[in-house]
């Protein structure tokens, strides 16, 4: 279905001049000196102009000015219209100016019955604070929007924005992003396919897997919104955050960061993973905060609730934990316990310190006590206050204990028959390993040491207060991390 057009023509409102001639062409005018021409309600300015009255058309040269209406405006140095069609072509240094916008090209087409301004050569458009540069654009002067394609350059004293396909309406000072782009700023990088950029209010909201890098750091989700003025961001669906230079990632369904804080949070199967070429660690828990200064540099990671980690060579459990990547030390708080080989070590609070992505020592304060399984139901055990243990080549070599120390032993030969229980008390004692199995208890302190027949203890009194053997709940790989808190 088609729309009847009405025919109006085009008038000569004035010229300084007017020439007839046949060389010019038959039925053709020449006006010179201060013409204008109207049609309905749009008045054209120029230097001179040849108009053909029978086709209701006419070409202006130097000087050309449109008043389309009361904000817009278009200039060039030679134009072709069309009174019919309602289309004007210009060229050379093409000028539109709507309200708070300026376009600039050497070639335009603009019609005056969409109402709409086309370039294919390259254009500028400024709008405020913003620049758009792009090879192709469609203006729409109704809705004041932009419609930008190939090499798309949008640029303002915050950032840079790179495109393939964008909108921009110069109202709202928002862009839309419609195709593989990317917003260069001071400090970061962002990525997307497709999303908004409000710049009048400094607010983005990115979609289809969208990223922000700075230097050390990088941020995707399913979604980003993030706020320039508060620095706040929010992020939504498989978050992930990567960071190169402490080799550490954090993942979840969903996350916040506070730039100026220095602070950011993943939750919903948050995960944190350590990671280099030898080992990762791989630690769960309900939320994980990420705390980092003004340089974005990586300071903390704290997990809290129902936290699981698991390393080939060490596994754990504990209520919350902290990760200081300074000096590469976690604490863990609530009831930890921790694996080790055969060891499972508990106490109210414990601190592991690794070197070299290799655990070093830990110290374990207030009811310290290690356990490792001898056979099925027995079990050898040191408890004390506290405890300093150290570790070579990943395993437990020596431990320190302060602190009313008690150890309950099962003596063995080389062919495993057993010798005898040995159950000793001292106020300090070093206990030396190899294998995860003791080889040496040295006494600092008076020592109370016996051997018993296992058949002369009771199972009662082979267990040493506050014994409790937990590895039913012990992760076996990564992927146990994620079990229910409570077994």
């Amino acid at each position: 279905m088609g729309f009847a057009q009405q025919k109006s023509r085009v008038n000569i409102e004035h010229a300084d001049a007017y020439r007839y001639s046949a060389r010019i062409g038959k039925g053709i005018q020449r006006l010179i000196g201060n013409v204008v021409i109207r049609q309905d309600s749009t008045l054209f300015y120029c230097d001179s102009a040849y108009i053909d009255e029978s086709k209701n058309s006419f070409e202006a040269f130097r000087n050309v000015h449109i008043k389309v209406n009361d904000t817009v405006d278009v200039y060039g140095e030679r134009l072709l219209y069309d009174g019919n069609s309602r289309i004007a072509e210009l060229f050379e240094k093409v000028k539109l100016v709507d309200k708070n916008t300026v376009l600039t090209t050497e070639h335009l087409i603009y019609n005056r019955i969409t109402k709409t301004a086309l370039y294919d050569v390259g254009g500028t458009i400024v709008n405020k604070k913003n620049t758009l540069v792009s090879k192709h654009g469609l203006y729409y002067t109704a809705t004041r929007t932009f419609h930008f394609r190939k090499d798309v350059v949008l640029t303002n004293p915050d950032q840079e924005t790179y495109s393939d396909t964008l909108i921009y309406n110069t109202n709202t000072e928002t862009a839309y992003f419609l195709g593989p782009t990317v917003i260069r700023g001071k400090e970061s990088i962002i990525y997307c396919e497709d999303g908004w950029y409000d710049t009048k209010n400094d607010l983005s909201k990115l979609n289809r897997r969208p990223s922000i890098t700075n230097k050390d750091q990088t941020i995707t989700a399913d979604s980003l919104i993030y706020d320039n003025n508060t620095m706040f961001g929010k992020a939504m669906g498989n978050v992930r955050i990567v960071d190169t230079l402490h080799k550490v990632i954090l993942s979840g369904k969903k996350g916040e960061l506070w730039d100026k804080r220095g602070l950011s949070y993943v939750t919903d199967s948050a995960i944190a993973i350590t990671y280099d070429k030898n080992d990762s660690l791989f630690i769960h828990s309900d939320t994980m905060w990420l705390n980092f200064d003004e340089d974005r540099k990586a300071k903390m990671i704290k997990a809290y609730y129902g936290v699981r980690f698991y390393r080939k060579d060490l596994q754990g459990k504990c209520d919350s934990l902290s990760y200081s990547m300074s000096d590469s030390t976690i604490r863990m708080y609530d009831e930890p316990i921790l694996w080790s080989g055969k060891n499972q070590l508990t106490s109210d609070s414990i601190i592991i310190a690794i070197s070299g992505n290799k655990v070093d020592s830990l110290m374990l304060y207030s009811t310290a006590f290690i356990v490792s399984k001898d056979t099925i139901d027995t079990y050898n055990q040191i408890r004390g206050k506290n405890m300093v243990a150290y570790f070579t080549r990943n395993e437990l070599s020596k431990i320190n204990v302060v602190g009313n120390s008690q150890t309950i032993y099962f003596v063995r030969e080389e062919d495993g028959n057993l010798i005898g229980v040995d159950i000793a008390a001292s106020s300090e004692m070093t206990i030396r390993m190899k294998n995860n199995d003791i080889q040496t208890i040295s006494y600092k302190r008076q020592v109370d040491e016996d051997m018993f027949p296992e058949k002369d203890l009771t199972e009662k009194e082979t267990r040493l207060k506050g014994f409790s053997w937990q590895n039913l709940i012990r992760p076996a790989n990564k992927y146990e991390i994620f079990l229910p808190k409570e077994e």
